[in-house]
């Protein structure tokens, strides 16, 4: 099978251009027979999502990088669908991306065509966490079995993390990271995008694409819409294709965070005017959540490029702080703020509630945790609106403080080497990845959806983000020891 697939990938990418497109023109061909013929028989639907499957596994095989567009396009586009196919399961199209993607790297290591595998200075605490998360999978399996449900969203949870080290093993030159980074720039504004887009149309419009999409296994009908205190005669709440507003507003970080610094800086990946409408809309779309952790992630992400280098954040931040505060069509935005300050909504009520239980169950398995599967006393239960504590309950305190000394590591180094000096082609790129993995921390106090098997596309956007970041660091470490710097 491997040379197989190394002779089609070297004449796929033949420097003779006739035998080139040749076997690319055969490969369309032969695959646009078959979605016809699949049309014919199953119905458009199905044959518009083998089309697309198709074609972003050539362009895969043809190229690791585009995986990270699948990659990209599913985890803030689609992240909940699944394949109108049943094979026992129904395969979600995250699955298929991060299959695609691992696959094709881990295929060009095996066939020599990758030689050198990169670490970095935190790979081994990110390994010593996926492996303490096998370890207390492993362990939980002792007293709550496993479904192939759970199965499966844990091997999206492990791969998403394992694809730091990708990253950090593709993206090795300053164009190859440009190029990710626009396309992570671009998938963040498209989900922040979408997510007006169903706020601001009629309620009804919303509703039928959410229904267009219920054959992916979305949720459809007027219950998909969220609003504040679950009371739909109150404000809705933005969702787009998260499904979650909490969520939504996570992935809002991830997007504002990384593209504020590309405002101010001298070499930005797109004109200033483009990086102005991305943050603008993701901001909006942030605001439309209601989410005041993460609001607060967005916050904390702006506060590392500000402090560290584009002073020009903190006006920019004041100045939405004050329209915050001081329009009139934001202040049930602002109650809704000083309530959860103040631990008067039910909300807040219900996270302190969240708090105490999980504290008594770490309290009874401080170690190892209790795994993913379940609970072994009847009045405990997983699940809490936290990051560090949903950690330790999974994975104890031996899983909560490698999370913490990897987290710790990657500010040491992106510190260490930002003293050193950084290329003004790469500032911007590293303070925006790097300021993203400070707002998830701060937002991380407050919600859980970072670690969380009902969520698994985020646990992959934020090591993506993590990965985009240390591939900063060592493409800048790289270029000053060719230099000779």
């Amino acid at each position: 099978m491997f040379t197989t697939f190394r002779n089609f990938q070297n004449l796929a990418l033949s420097p003779d251009p006739l035998v080139r497109r040749t076997v690319i023109g055969l490969l369309l061909a032969g695959g646009a027979m078959g979605i016809a013929l699949l049309i014919g028989v199953a119905g458009p639907v199905l044959g518009l999502a083998l089309a697309i499957a198709i074609v972003g596994g050539t362009m895969i095989l043809l190229d690791t990088h585009w995986g990270f567009v699948a990659l990209l396009a599913v985890s803030f586009g689609l992240p909940f669908a699944t394949l109108p196919i049943d094979i026992g399961f129904k395969p979600s199209l995250l699955d298929v991306a991060l299959g695609a993607l691992f696959f094709v790297w881990v295929l060009k290591l095996v066939t020599g065509r990758e030689r050198n595998f990169i670490a970095s200075p935190i790979g081994l605490l990110v390994g010593l966490f996926v492996l303490m998360a096998v370890f207390s999978f492993a362990y939980g399996l002792t007293h709550s079995p496993a479904t192939s449900f759970l199965v499966r969203r844990f091997a999206e949870i492990l791969l998403g993390i394992l694809l730091f080290f990708v990253i950090i093993n593709i993206v090795r030159t300053q164009s190859e990271l440009e190029w990710v980074a626009r396309w992570v720039l671009l998938a963040g504004w498209g989900c922040a995008a979408v997510a007006v887009t169903f706020y601001v149309i009629p309620e009804e419009w919303t509703v039928w694409v959410l229904d267009r999409l219920a054959r992916f296994d979305y949720p459809g009908g007027y219950g998909a819409l969220r609003y504040i205190e679950d009371d739909t005669a109150g404000i809705m709440r933005a969702i787009g294709t998260a499904i979650d507003p909490n969520v939504l507003g996570g992935m809002m970080i991830l997007a504002g965070g990384a593209v504020a610094p590309q405002l101010f800086a001298r070499r930005p990946l797109f004109p200033r005017w483009i990086s102005f409408l991305i943050l603008a809309t993701t901001v909006l779309a942030l605001y439309l959540t209601y989410s005041r952790t993460a609001l607060f992630g967005l916050a904390a992400a702006f506060a590392l490029p500000a402090v560290l280098k584009y002073r020009k954040l903190i006006p920019l931040a004041v100045v939405a702080g004050l329209l915050l505060f001081l329009l009139p069509q934001t202040q049930e935005y602002v109650a809704r703020l000083m309530a959860g300050l103040a631990g008067e909504d039910l909300a807040t009520q219900m996270r302190f509630g969240e708090y105490k239980d999980a504290l008594i169950l770490i309290q009874r398995y401080p170690v190892f945790g209790v795994g993913f599967t379940g609970v072994p006393d009847i009045d405990l239960y997983l699940g809490v609106s936290m990051l560090y504590l949903i950690i330790a309950q999974n994975m104890g305190i031996v899983g909560v403080v490698i999370f913490v000394a990897a987290m710790v590591g990657f500010f040491v180094m992106l510190l260490q080497a930002w003293r050193r000096g950084f290329a003004v082609e790469r500032e911007a790129i590293l303070l925006g990845f790097g300021g993203t993995v400070v707002g998830v921390l701060v937002s991380g106090i407050g919600d859980h959806y970072w670690f969380n098997l009902t969520y698994p596309h985020m646990t992959v956007l934020f090591w993506l983000y993590l990965g985009m970041a240390t591939a900063t660091i060592l493409i800048e470490e790289d270029n000053s020891t060719t230099n000779g710097t």
